[in-house]
């Protein structure tokens, strides 16, 4: 695989579960007003998020919702990486933040490999940028700086505050298996 295939303007689904298959995850991608939306249902952690990707896979917003309507999380970033809550609160932690990244779904590393491309790493080559990652139960949001390596065609290497996982990407740049923790259902 030397490039990632396109998304469909139609949009596109896909499905995980949990390693032991006990919990799932849908998501859905929805082009809309010139940008992608990528909203997950997350059954383990009873989590919905929202991202919503400018045409070429740069964050713009993050939203988590836990139990109510309205959500419980709600980050903006403007051209120059500097972060925001939705109730005008600025967050200069987050500042020159480039993702936001939750444990709890295989989703999250698509978005800095399809912005990436695949181009931009030889196998074997990496990329470390800050990213904000994302307690769901606590809500915390903390700056992190994340290395993603290009480990073969298909496999990626990706380490933070200490922590691996490496995993397989689709055709798309989504994650087909995460061993021990998620596969492709």
């Amino acid at each position: 695989m030397t490039e990632l295939r396109a998304f469909s303007a139609d949009g596109h689904a896909a499905e995980w579960e949990t390693w032991d298959g006990r919990h799932g995850e849908r998501l859905s991608l929805t082009w809309e007003n010139e940008a992608w939306t990528a909203n997950g249902t997350v059954e383990r952690e009873r989590v919905q998020y929202v991202l919503r990707l400018s045409p070429t896979w740069q964050v713009r917003q993050f939203l988590l919702f836990r139990d109510l309507d309205e959500p419980d999380l709600w980050l903006a970033v403007d051209a120059q990486r500097h972060w925001g809550e939705v109730n005008g609160s600025y967050r200069r932690e987050l500042d020159g933040c480039v993702d936001v990244e939750l444990a709890c779904t295989p989703f999250t590393p698509a978005v800095p490999i399809r912005r990436l491309g695949l181009d931009a790493l030889a196998v074997g080559e990496a990329a470390e940028f800050p990213v904000i990652e994302v307690d769901v139960e606590t809500l915390a949001a903390e700056p992190v700086l994340a290395r993603y390596e290009r480990l073969d065609a298909t496999a990626w290497r990706r380490t933070s505050a200490g922590a691996t996982r490496e995993f397989t990407i689709d055709e798309l740049g989504l994650v087909v298996e995460e061993p021990g923790r998620y596969r492709r259902s």
